[in-house]
């Protein structure tokens, strides 16, 4: 099973779930029922277990050619020698297949019992997952793409517990998850694999516009998701109030905005890949925090 949960990178979409569940308790200011949330739980795993995995499906061929000289050391959230199976052949394309497939399928219903109208979500989410793949080698400007895509899970959460939701509590949440995980994620993902990405003329952030510019990038990034996380409270029925403004705001500083300094001042690869784990564990420190406030109210 070790081959398939490196093709689903697991362990990140693990720390992924926080982020919607982070949203769902914002927006509902209370526990949904554990009914509710076991099946949410499932369904959310399901659906990044097979995104993940169609991420290396699609883009199987470029992957082979990026790590003929081996793969890189990753980052400590997603660290394996079985990264990208598939490249390596140890595991099958058919295989890879029949995981996505079960896992899509599973998401499909979950997503269906929970809200049908999150079935649209997960469609759309899986459709701009393969035009992000396949914009590899044709525009950085694909990492617009990657923020929707990671901003449809939260999004996916918010109708799970309000069927009728307000466009601006969606578009605040779209712009708070979108941001982070292009300064985050996106990009300090990119610029640790510059030296592959150079090899197999893939079109980045990094690679096309240069790492100060990037750091830069990485920087305004950060600190609009962080200005914008002190927005949140404003789709909560919950009085959140001083408290936790400064500990969602500490929260950004400590995982975003200095690691995000240091790759900024540094220009090193490896910062990119503590940014990258850093960044990781900021929806887990939101959900943490909402926890705490929903608990005390």
């Amino acid at each position: 099973m070790k081959k398939f949960f490196a093709l689903s990178r697991t362990t990140h979409g693990v720390l992924d779930l926080a982020t919607p569940g982070f949203c769902a308790l914002l927006v509902l200011g209370n526990f949904p029922a554990w009914q509710v949330i076991l099946l949410s739980i499932f369904t959310a795993f399901a659906a990044y277990t097979a995104i993940y995995a169609l991420n290396d499906l699609v883009g199987i061929a470029v992957d082979k050619e990026k790590f003929t000289g081996g793969i890189n050391a990753g980052y400590s959230v997603e660290a394996s020698d079985l990264r990208y199976p598939l490249a390596q052949n140890v595991l099958s394309y058919r295989s890879g297949i029949l995981w996505f497939a079960v896992w899509f399928i599973a998401a499909g219903i979950g997503s269906y019992i929970l809200n049908p109208t999150i079935v649209i979500i997960l469609v759309s989410a899986t459709v701009l997952e393969v035009v992000y793949v396949l914009l590899f080698k044709v525009t950085y400007l694909r990492t617009f793409v990657s923020g929707l895509v990671k901003s449809s899970g939260p999004i996916a959460a918010v109708f799970v517990v309000d069927p009728n939701p307000s466009l601006s509590s969606l578009l605040l949440i779209l712009a708070w998850v979108f941001f982070w995980e292009i300064g985050g994620q996106n990009v300090p993902a990119d610029w640790n694999d510059t030296v592959e990405d150079k090899r197999v003329h893939a079109k980045t952030i990094p690679l096309q516009l240069g790492t100060q510019t990037a750091g830069l990038i990485v920087i305004i990034t950060l600190a609009v998701t962080v200005v914008a996380s002190l927005f949140l409270p404003n789709v909560s029925p919950l009085k959140l109030g001083i408290p936790y403004l400064i500990a969602s705001a500490a929260a950004g500083i400590y995982f975003l905005l200095l690691p995000g300094y240091q790759l900024s001042r540094q220009h090193e690869g490896r910062q990119a890949a503590k940014l990258f784990d850093s960044a990781s564990y900021y929806p887990l420190a939101q959900l943490a925090i909402i926890t705490v406030f929903v608990l005390l109210n």
